[in-house]
């Protein structure tokens, strides 16, 4: 269902959610229970036109005001990858919020593996020209719990992530060599994660020693089971502090974190907000599977061999949010007539 926002949004969102609105199919096995599913869905914003006009406007459709301290969590891409969010497209949005722009260092050899070739990659892909760029982990980490967690009982983030009062989480969505697919959860997840955390998850937690870590890695749907429970954890302290924008362009099967990344093979979709990351992830990964474009194959291919739904099914039994969700569809804003 897609609504359009020119009528009244309070009347139609209300007569969505009441008739249940947009519902993307769980994929757990039958007989299994949504534990913390919420009965009513989560509402999805969405505009087709990739411009910073409509990002800011996605953002205010959300209703949720980023005050205070702001960061704005974006993947600032390996060193070679051209996928990586545009800064002219986000920079209106970021620096409305006076933000900085954070990341952590990766946990695997490559050109943001210490902070000072991080910071040098990010001012390369022309981020430092939008705000500073705060590398989280540079100061070390700081320890979250993990309340129900099957693997995990603890997460650790970038230290600095204490300093700020709002998160914007504001991803690339895409492939993922590992994940299947990188939205909202993974921007949290392995994205907010120090160095020794990312080592920390992709282990299950079994090691948080980056130098161990591939010998050690987590079976598949344990890997997936962790990224939810890391979310679960800086979500946890977030509360209402947080909100979650997607861009879906430049689909490439490969992640931003790859170097030299497979060809785009599909057409852009375009920007989708909400307040619920596993229904904004879901609603992600469905504009993919019903596409028309015969490319998106190859990324479904990708997202299906990952068994990359299982992070939505075990994120929506931690109660981290709902796979159902009300599409609402926002008209696009007016580009500014050129000096």
């Amino acid at each position: 269902m897609i609504i359009n926002i020119k009528k009244s949004v309070l009347t139609l969102l209300g007569a969505a959610l009441l008739a249940g609105g947009a519902y993307a199919k769980p994929t757990m096995k039958k007989g299994e229970v949504l534990k913390a599913a919420p009965e009513r869905p989560s509402v999805v914003w969405f505009v087709d036109s990739i411009s910073p006009e409509n990002l800011v406007s996605i953002y205010e459709a959300l209703g949720r005001e980023a005050k205070g301290k702001v960061c704005v969590k974006v993947s600032t891409g390996e060193a070679g990858n051209p996928n990586h969010l545009d800064p002219d497209l986000i920079g209106p949005l970021v620096k409305m919020f006076g933000a900085d722009i954070v990341e952590c260092n990766t946990a695997y050899a490559g050109k943001r593996l210490s902070t000072e070739d991080h910071k040098k990659v990010a001012a390369e892909h022309g981020f430092t020209k939008i705000a500073p760029v705060v590398i989280m982990d540079e100061a070390g980490e700081m320890v979250l719990p993990v309340e129900g967690g099957r693997h995990l009982d603890k997460n650790y983030v970038g230290k600095d992530w204490e300093n700020y009062d709002f998160t914007v989480v504001l991803s690339h969505f895409k492939g993922h060599p590992m994940g299947g697919f990188g939205g909202a959860l993974k921007n949290v997840a392995i994205g907010m994660a120090s160095s020794a955390g990312k080592a920390w998850i992709h282990s299950a937690g079994q090691t948080h020693n980056v130098d161990s870590v591939w010998k050690c890695r987590a079976e598949q749907n344990d890997f997936l089971e962790s990224m939810g429970e890391a979310c679960k954890s800086v979500f946890d302290r977030a509360g209402e502090n947080i909100l979650y924008i997607s861009v879906a362009n430049n689909l490439s099967v490969d992640c931003d974190c790859v170097a030299h990344p497979e060809p785009v093979k599909m057409k852009d979709i375009g920007i989708l907000a909400s307040l619920d990351p596993v229904a904004l992830d879901r609603a992600c990964v469905d504009m993919v599977m019903s596409s028309d474009d015969p490319g998106k194959e190859h990324l479904v291919e990708r997202i299906e061999s990952r068994n990359g739904l299982h992070l939505l099914d075990y994120a929506e039994q931690l109660g981290l949010g709902t796979q159902k969700y009300v599409l609402m569809s926002l008209p696009t804003a007016p580009v500014p007539a050129a000096e």
